[in-house]
């Protein structure tokens, strides 16, 4: 037997404590390891005799010696620990870890906040000059204290001026036409593009990987959504049909086919009630399709419940958002109306019709908080609307002709320009609301007055893009038809950064969307010309092994669909999710070398003499510039 070490009475018993916890959990296996080397080395509490020697026991004899002690004691103990300490050293409220630091270390004491305690310099070192990165749950920027910085300002501790370290990481090409959807999921690990070349596109944002390709559709993807468990993914298109897939196999869960018309947007609601959830969209057929699905069993339904909105002919539904806990969905139209939905009632039911607008009502956005939205219309005005007590929408007017004061009157061909607003966008506390006009300017005004703070210049085309930062309110993203992608500080009213999407032999590419992560830490945009753009903070290494044209052999190989809309590979006859992993190819359709290859998940430890195909394999299907002109040749006919 192995000597026994000299350790004190409290120090036995926590091993033997540990060790009951362990055979609780699924680590049995590392519970009797640990059994057994307690007996080998005798660290188990002693046995006392009559006379006050001690003599070692087994870990059974100790085990039936204290049938008192449940398995799982030691963390019964550790969860009154907290709530203990924090009537003798108060503690932040709601916080007990065993790990914590400063306020929240179990170690803490009246006259000092534990032993450890991080200056801003080395908190500086830990983020490398990036923002502090929030965790998904977090709605807020963190409050970091006067520990770290020595003020209670988070502007302090991340100033706008790191938002200019954000750097390009990667150009891909991964589409044949135009991408106008882009997408992060939940965690922000995953990109979803959408492309007029009919597929959907799952990429990750950690180094541009391909990892699947969502075939089906057969006309442009005009808008993606994902659910807000992270489970499914679905994509509206101008075939009239919504597919939804399954994030974790890629398998499709359902082909809704409720429109007669293009689908113009496409939502999860954030309203739920028990399992019972629902899609919604809207489509150029006048129409919003509410489709009910469970989330337990992923069923959708059949048959949505459907508003026509159509009080004369041509009438489209173009735009819709959710409030914030999901109970009331506004739409907007091209007859200038704006139509309210109610959905905490059990089934979704219209509440009201507002007509302050007397032209296309094209962007429509609510607040991130509370009950307010935001409308943009073509009759050059935005309106901000708030939900008074007695249950009626009322609307603030934000007249896109207003001007600074102290500025220069406008000059002749301005007073003859009649503005249209193409976006509207919230920043992240709520305070300002931002509308892109159709001369290329921003405009921030105070949610709450009405007040116009700054105009905003740099654009030299129409945007469509307006994205806040999901947790930094000063930073708001913009992105245009003029290739350009600007950065902006909207209290200050300046540009922090700008890119310029410049196409090496092409000339710039429009940008058509663009989208933060969860955590702010990257952004990523789409463009006319096919290509997804991945940007960040940190290095760009982990993209640099990437090729810069990324296509599946089978991305546009074609289809059988059966009466329901569900797809079969036309070669293979296999469902596309089913297949074998595919072949890495450029955009003419010819293999990458064997270290791309790798790079296909599921290919990673294929051999080297089989991760390169045949040339006649390759060229048993369509290329992929064919078999593009033989989706346009479908469009145009």
């Amino acid at each position: 037997m192995a000597k026994s070490r000299n350790i004190s009475l409290l120090e036995s018993e926590l091993y033997y404590l540990i060790s009951r916890f362990l055979t609780t959990g699924p680590c049995q296996s590392a519970a009797e390891v640990l059994a057994s080397e307690l007996e080998e080395y005798q660290l188990l509490p002693c046995r006392l005799d009559w006379q006050g020697h001690e003599h070692p026991r087994s870990y059974e004899d100790l085990v039936a010696a204290n049938g008192h002690i449940a398995p799982d004691h030691l963390l019964q103990i550790c969860k009154k620990i907290g709530p203990i300490l924090d009537k003798e050293v108060p503690c932040v409220p709601g916080v007990h870890s065993l790990l914590g630091t400063g306020r929240q270390s179990l170690l803490r004491t009246s006259k000092g906040y534990g032993n450890v305690r991080r200056k801003g310099s080395s908190f500086a070192a830990l983020h490398r000059g990036r923002p502090p990165e929030m965790p998904l749950t977090c709605k807020d920027p963190p409050n970091l204290g006067r520990e770290l910085t020595g003020t209670q300002r988070f502007s302090t501790v991340n100033p706008v001026s790191n938002y200019q370290h954000m750097r390009m990481h990667r150009r891909i090409l991964g589409h044949l036409s135009a991408v106008y959807c882009i997408a992060f999921d939940r965690t922000g690990l995953r990109i979803f593009t959408g492309s007029d070349d009919c597929l959907v596109k799952i990429w990750s944002s950690f180094d541009g990987r391909l990892h699947s390709t969502l075939r089906g559709h057969s006309a442009e993807i005009s808008d993606l959504a994902v659910s807000f468990e992270n489970t499914l993914m679905a994509a509206g298109s101008c075939d009239k049909t919504i597919r939804v897939w399954c994030l974790r196999t890629c398998a499709p869960m359902a082909v809704l086919q409720g429109h007669s018309g293009s689908i113009t947007s496409l939502q999860f609601s954030p309203f739920a009630k028990g399992s019972k959830r629902y899609l919604v969209s809207t489509g150029t057929d006048a129409t919003i399709c509410f489709w009910q699905w469970d989330v337990n069993n992923i069923n959708f339904s059949d048959r949505p419940q459907k508003f026509t909105e159509r009080p004369r002919p041509g009438v489209q539904m173009v735009c819709s958002s959710f409030s914030p806990g999901g109970m009331f969905l506004a739409t907007g139209s091209t007859d200038d109306v704006i139509r309210i939905y109610y959905l905490g009632g059990g089934n979704p039911e219209k509440i009201s019709e507002l007509h302050e607008h007397t032209d296309k009502v094209d962007s429509i956005q609510f607040c991130h908080s509370g009950e307010r939205f935001a409308s943009g219309s073509r009759d050059g005005t935005a309106r901000i609307w708030r939900l008074t007590q007695r249950q009626q929408w009322r609307s603030l007017l934000l007249n896109m002709n207003a001007t600074l004061p102290g500025s220069e009157h406008a000059t002749c061909e301005e007073s003859f320009f009649k503005p249209k607003v193409t976006m509207v966008a919230w920043d992240r506390h709520d305070n300002s609301v931002i509308t892109a006009v159709n001369n290329h300017i921003l405009k921030v005004w105070n949610s709450y007055t009405g007040q116009l703070l700054h105009i905003l210049k740099g654009h030299e085309a129409e945007v469509f893009v307006l994205e806040p930062h999901p947790s930094d309110p000063r930073i708001m993203l913009s992105a245009g038809h003029d290739g350009n992608v600007f950065i902006w500080d909207i209290i200050r009213g300046t540009k922090t950064q700008h890119y310029f999407n410049m196409i090496e032999g092409q000339g710039h590419g429009a940008v058509f969307d663009c989208k933060f992560t969860p955590d702010g830490q990257r952004f990523a945009c789409t463009d006319s010309h096919g290509h997804l753009v991945i940007f960040g903070f940190g290095s760009s290494k982990p993209y640099e092994k990437l090729p810069d044209q990324v296509f599946f052999h089978t991305d546009y190989r074609p289809l059988i669909r059966d009466a329901n809309g569900f797809v079969l590979d036309e070669q293979t006859q296999q469902a596309p999710h089913l297949m074998p992993p595919p072949f890495l190819v450029d955009v003419d359709g010819n293999p990458h070398p064997p270290r791309y290859q790798r790079l296909v998940p599921g290919r990673e430890n294929i051999a080297d003499e089989h991760l390169v195909p045949q040339l006649g394999y390759v060229a048993t299907s369509m290329t992929l510039l064919e078999m593009e002109n033989h989706f346009s040749s479908i469009m145009v006919e």
